[in-house]
């Protein structure tokens, strides 16, 4: 009997926590949104400079107060799931795992502004406004990008040898430009190659920080280059991402029957015809029964 109690106990506490279709979740995941908020807000008033003795230690009782608020609704969410460890180890048992604990290393740390991960909670708000098709759609675009992950390391891995290459050339070219008998730099800012790839990483991604310069005819021709090719190279990760994410839109919409005549695969799932002889899609059982 205590057991049916404690499993029914259990259950209403996980409607109430992890489903927001009953109007005790919904004020659940409202009230939970209000206190990242406010904490959030806080952790963040807490930096500005100025404040007085008594405001910083009204703003770390608030803290407090939200960490032990947060740490009981994590020991909640643990005792509700029927898998505490799948939930642990899920994307957002363990964003509710950070969240709490940057408070309590602050002894340790010094600082609390880590708390703002919290911030990443606030997706929960995707399932009281009933937009859970937007993490759908961005479940599939993390598919997308992890499925192009080869292109994208082969695309990084040319940009890097680039950004090497063309950063070393503007260190040499603006070495060159020094006098013979000094052998020292004319105002040079290219003082050593990792600081010129840093300049070529900054110019290649079109940002201009303008700290770094060249100075010289041949390194100026040099950076305009590097710019062109930043523009040509910038579109390439996000053509990789776009046709992986059609690839994986066209793999939804089909299915896995085969053409009993020339064994073609990959057609639509209300698709009459094969997309490849033409010829009708029938199932094994009526093509055996004829």
């Amino acid at each position: 009997m205590q057991q049916k109690q404690r499993a029914a106990w259990r259950e209403r506490l996980y409607v109430i926590i992890f489903e927001a279709d009953t109007r005790a979740g919904q004020w659940f995941d409202i009230c939970l949104l209000v206190a990242i908020l406010l904490s959030v807000g806080a952790v963040s008033i807490e930096t500005v400079e100025g404040l007085t003795q008594q405001q910083q230690d009204l703003l770390n009782a608030i803290e407090w107060g939200f960490t032990i608020l947060f740490t009981i609704e994590y020991v909640l969410r643990l005792l509700s799931v029927r898998r505490p460890l799948n939930y642990a180890f899920s994307f957002y048992g363990i964003v509710d795992l950070i969240s709490v604990l940057p408070t309590y290393f602050t002894p340790i740390s010094g600082s609390r502004s880590f708390a703002v991960v919290r911030s990443f909670r606030l997706l929960r708000v995707f399932r009281i406004m009933k937009l859970i098709h937007l993490t759908s759609e961005s479940e599939e675009l993390a598919r997308a990008v992890w499925s192009a992950r080869s292109k994208i390391i082969v695309f990084l891995t040319v940009v890097l040898i680039t950004v090497t290459i063309s950063g070393t050339a503007m260190y040499e070219i603006e070495r060159i430009a020094s006098p013979a008998d000094t052998g020292l730099p004319i105002e040079t800012q290219f003082t050593s190659i990792p600081q010129s790839i840093y300049w070529a990483i900054v110019t290649m991604t079109t940002v201009g920080y303008g700290d770094i310069v060249p100075q010289t005819t041949p390194g100026k021709f040099v950076s305009a280059l590097l710019i062109l090719v930043g523009y040509s190279l910038i579109i390439v990760p996000t053509g990789f991402v776009s046709a992986e994410f059609v690839d994986l839109k066209k793999a939804a919409k089909t299915s896995n029957q085969t053409c009993p005549y020339c064994m073609a695969e990959g057609h639509l799932r209300d698709a009459e015809y094969c997309r490849k002889c033409g010829k009708p899609l029938e199932s094994n059982e009526s093509l055996g029964a004829t």
